[in-house]
């Protein structure tokens, strides 16, 4: 990993009232750069051709100046890098950052200042990583997980690495079904988690970690804050339950089941759940402090299923700002209970920028 005093070293070298906001354009750019304009932010649109009437057709939330590559990969390339240093930018990883760029390179090869800490990408993305953080240490209630396929003793969901938005899951029920679907798909056993499915409902926990602040709901260090909770539409694996069909028969019609996240949908969920709800995060934050210092740091998500009984059960954390927070481009009900004004996740961001500039802190948001 490149060592934090590298990339302390090029923010020191910032013009303090020039620092703009910056990101890929794809997953929630327009929310973070509406909430970077917000808070008096300029803001840097890294595109590809294709995407920038896209981005021009919100006003709002059109970048203020574009960096045109060919791919995204190239954001990894010295001259892109260099481009960005000299702008001021500091940059907002999210789901699509991550995933194009790749959790190790980003950890490795990306030098320019970034919101958070980017150690947290190798713990979000091994999932045996993430499960010693969630549940050895965070000692949160987690779905069995079956290491064996030989092991499956119900049904169970079988999830790959990264942050793919839910693409190529799928669901068995034994150890059969399990290779038959793997072979389908021509994965290997080797990146195939495979989870217990808890029945219950959905809820992707939205919240905004911060180690400077003194208002919110308690950790070791800093507070957090509930910015919002969504529940996700899964490509067809929503709908296919009006048709009545078997697996089998699904097979001989040639549909294949899919998870791949398509849109997203706001809620709210029972007040009296709110207690747990804070608790589980404050043990993620606390959990992350303790195996990679100083933590995790900004927005994050819980990914959750309340069961029958009320109890929250944790199968995945994204250590970042997530797309359900795009439904919030002006507010959810949490933040409006937390701030009484409008206040999205995006502007959440910058204004953990402005906070920290202001307090002379930034180096402790910033990796």
């Amino acid at each position: 990993m490149i060592p934090a005093h590298i990339i302390h070293d090029h923010l020191n070298k910032y013009r303090q009232g020039e620092i703009k906001i910056g990101t890929i354009c794809s997953h929630s750019a327009l929310q973070i750069f509406a909430g970077a304009r917000e808070e008096g932010f300029k803001t840097v649109g890294i595109a590809t051709k294709d995407r920038i009437d896209t981005y021009k057709a919100f006003p709002h939330s059109c970048p203020d100046e574009f960096i045109i590559v060919d791919s995204y990969k190239d954001v990894l390339k010295a001259d892109i890098q260099n481009k960005l240093l000299e702008k001021n930018v500091i940059l907002v990883p999210h789901g699509s950052f991550v995933e194009y760029l790749g959790a190790k390179n980003i950890e490795e090869n990306l030098y320019v200042p970034m919101i958070g800490n980017r150690a947290v990408l190798e713990w979000e993305s091994d999932r045996k990583m993430e499960r010693t953080w969630l549940s050895d240490t965070a000692g949160l209630s987690m779905p069995k997980v079956f290491s064996n396929p030989k092991d499956i003793d119900r049904l169970s969901i079988v999830k790959f690495d990264g942050a793919k938005g839910g693409s190529g899951y799928f669901k068995v029920a034994n150890p059969k079904q399990f290779h038959e679907e793997l072979k389908k798909r021509k994965a290997t056993i080797e990146t195939a988690t495979i989870q217990e499915y808890v029945v219950g409902v959905r809820y992707y926990l939205h919240y905004f970690f911060s180690p400077i602040g003194d208002t919110g709901y308690k950790c070791k260090k800093g507070h957090i804050e509930i910015t919002g909770i969504d529940r996700r539409d899964e490509s067809n694996i929503d709908e296919l339950h009006r048709l009545g069909m078997t697996r089998d028969e699904l097979a001989k019609a040639l549909i294949t089941p899919s998870y791949t996240v398509t849109g997203n949908t706001g809620c709210v969920i029972r007040e009296s759940l709110l207690p747990q709800v804070l608790e589980i995060g404050k043990k993620t934050v606390d959990a992350s402090m303790d195996l990679f210092s100083p933590g995790m740091i900004g927005p994050f998500c819980l990914e959750t299923i309340v069961t029958p009984n009320l109890e929250i059960k944790v199968f995945e954390v994204s250590a970042r700002i997530v797309a359900g927070t795009n439904i919030y481009t002006k507010e959810s009900p949490y933040t409006y209970l937390f701030y009484g004004k409008p206040m999205s996740c995006g502007r959440r961001i910058a204004l953990e920028v402005r906070s920290a500039m202001k307090k002379k802190k930034l180096h402790e948001i910033v990796g």
